[in-house]
């Protein structure tokens, strides 16, 4: 890379803090300052595992990287990475005998049989047997979709988009009921309902701190990566409904520049990331008063009837790439006129 001075070097961070990350991190930016090349990682911390791991650390090398001529980017999230649940997914308690059984079944038995006061009493009781989640996170690995014992005060059902839902250990609390009975009442109400369960950038103050520091770039997303168990496809709508608009955190100018030339500059993307003349027409044509993501959904539509989370937007009129209009109101155009984005070297 150094050689031909091309290409981009991105690495996934150890997330388990204290001192084997502050090795990674010197080796890498070695490699930031002896190839001239960029560097990105994914900043993150995390209140999970045996040593804490903030961000504030993590952001001071990309600033001493920077100091020392190198070229280092975080990536970062608007919101927590999260393992998503739901009836129509995946629970936290599917390896278990009993709802192993009850999941095989199609969803309307499921839920037929999850109205049944015996079977929700078995349930209940089952869950029990799981191990609890700290024999996990033993020895440094935090983050796990593992189905062990969930952590309920860090389970959230998904009522709205924003970031001030109450935790399952909460409506336990208030309602006097075991926290796996809330989950089963929520699931009967609403059999599309989305559970998360943050697994990294837990608080929106370790965010907001991130997002902030002019070094990290407002993108990471597993989008696609794990189909049906996390997603972060609504981020960049999140950063303009949430930072944005509902707690003026940044200016809309400030987050489109995040969003668009910020991005661009550093994946060395010479003409995109502005209206320019002779850069290439990308534009989202949305209302600023109402852009925000909507929930969640599990549909079945991969080959084979195999499941993955969907979540649209709210807002947007349209999507136009090269200068048509691609998506118009939420639904595909037909006209398709991007193309593979390359590299210097391969563009030739």
């Amino acid at each position: 890379m150094a050689s031909v001075d091309a290409g981009i070097f991105q690495i996934g961070p150890d997330i388990s803090g204290g001192e084997p990350q502050r090795v990674f991190l010197d080796r890498l930016r070695r490699v930031a300052v002896e190839s001239g090349r960029p560097i990105m990682f994914g900043v993150l911390a995390t209140r999970q595992g045996v040593d804490p791991n903030p961000w504030a650390y993590q952001t001071r090398y990309l600033d001493e990287t920077a100091a020392v001529g190198g070229r280092m980017f975080g990536q970062a999230t608007t919101r927590s990475i999260n393992a998503v649940f739901s009836l129509k997914s995946y629970l936290p308690f599917d390896a278990l005998p009993g709802w192993q059984e009850l999941r095989e079944l199609p969803l309307e038995e499921q839920k037929h049989r999850l109205a049944d006061p015996e079977v929700r009493r078995r349930l209940v009781a089952e869950e029990a047997q799981m191990k609890p989640r700290d024999s996990v996170l033993q020895g440094g690995g935090a983050a796990t979709t593992d189905p062990r014992k969930p952590d309920y005060g860090n389970l959230y059902p998904m009522f709205s988009v924003d970031w001030d839902d109450p935790s399952v250990a909460d409506l336990a609390q208030q309602s006097s009921k075991h926290p796996v009975e809330i989950i089963i009442d929520l699931c009967l109400e609403d059999d599309n309902r989305v559970f998360v369960q943050p697994l990294v950038n837990e608080s929106p103050g370790d965010v907001l701190g991130i997002l902030k520091h002019p070094r990290t770039l407002a993108t990471f997303s597993d989008s696609g990566a794990h189909v049906c168990q996390e997603m972060g496809s609504s981020l960049q709508t999140h950063l303009l409904s949430y930072w944005v608009r509902n707690k003026q955190q940044f200016t809309l100018e400030e987050a489109i520049r995040m969003l668009t030339f910020d991005n661009a500059s550093a994946w060395e993307l010479p003409d995109r990331g502005l209206v320019r003349t002779g850069y290439a027409a990308d534009l989202v044509v949305f209302d600023e008063a109402r852009i925000s993501p909507r929930l969640p959904t599990v549909e079945q539509d991969l080959p084979g009837n195999a499941r993955r989370l969907v979540q649209k937007a709210d807002g947007i009129a349209a999507t136009i790439v090269n200068g048509a209009v691609a998506v118009e109101n939420g639904q595909a155009t037909g006209d398709f006129a991007g193309r593979v984005l390359k590299g210097r070297l391969a563009a030739h």
